[in-house]
């Protein structure tokens, strides 16, 4: 059975102080939670959320990472040096750094196996654009995005992974896709994997991102081939954030 995953994107937020606050409280009520709980941390605050966290039940990642793993690299961030703040996860391929950044599926695929060449697991993102999906093309993009990296690492690299689906119109917009709309992807995505490798497929963890609120959270977790969410602006508010982790237990 799939364990389910609650991963908070701090995305570009916080300071000192709001890391503690947001740690203590989270940490105060997940003293040892159903789901497997991550927070995704902006660098520089990955040694607090790493000394916080510590001994505790939840785990913690970072956003993105370089493709490179040393060099003239001038603002870049390696796996190796994730892993020596402990972190476990990153996440490679979200929007926001396709769109804003230009993190084409190529790049996204080389970051992907940066991260599993340096011990981190990766938290592949997928999805589509509104314009994209009033073309009926949602499928064809999600599927293209995830092939991506299979071509490139192997079906076997997916093993351990985590999938997460983000439709680009829901983020940060108040959006959500309804249950069955989400379902429909999370289940095209795992039944595409299925030809490839059925065991891997029924094992892979596929996440919704997208606005998730507690009041929808439930909903969405009760999907089958829905293991969980990506959590942006909610994993900022302990309150929420620790209700949607409830919703997946």
């Amino acid at each position: 059975m799939r364990k389910p995953v609650v991963a908070g994107n701090w995305k570009m937020n916080g300071s000192a102080e709001s890391v503690e606050v947001l740690l203590t409280a989270i940490c105060a009520e997940l003293v040892t939670p159903g789901p497997e709980v991550i927070v995704l941390a902006p660098f520089p605050y990955l040694d607090k959320v790493s000394s916080k966290l510590q001994g505790s039940a939840i785990r913690w990642g970072a956003q993105n990472l370089s493709q490179f793993e040393e060099g003239a690299y001038t603002g870049e961030v390696s796996a190796s040096m994730l892993a020596d703040f402990g972190c476990a996860y990153v996440i490679v391929g979200h929007s926001e750094r396709r769109g804003l950044f230009g993190d084409t599926d190529e790049l996204v695929a080389e970051k992907f196996c940066a991260a599993q060449q340096g011990g981190l697991i990766p938290i592949l993102c997928v999805g589509e654009t509104q314009v994209e999906r009033e073309q009926g093309r949602t499928l064809e993009v999600v599927k293209k995005q995830l092939m991506a990296v299979v071509d490139k690492a192997g079906i076997g690299a997916l093993t351990g992974s985590i999938l997460a689906y983000e439709p680009v119109w829901a983020i940060g917009t108040g959006l959500t896709a309804t249950p069955d709309q989400a379902q429909e992807v999370h289940q095209a995505l795992r039944q595409h994997l299925v030809g490839l490798d059925a065991e891997i497929a029924a094992n892979l963890r596929i996440l919704y991102g997208g606005s998730v609120k507690a009041v929808s959270a439930g909903e969405l977790f009760q999907c089958a081939d829905i293991d969980g969410g990506l959590i942006g602006g909610a994993s900022l508010d302990p309150v929420e954030f620790v209700a949607i982790c409830r919703a997946a237990e």
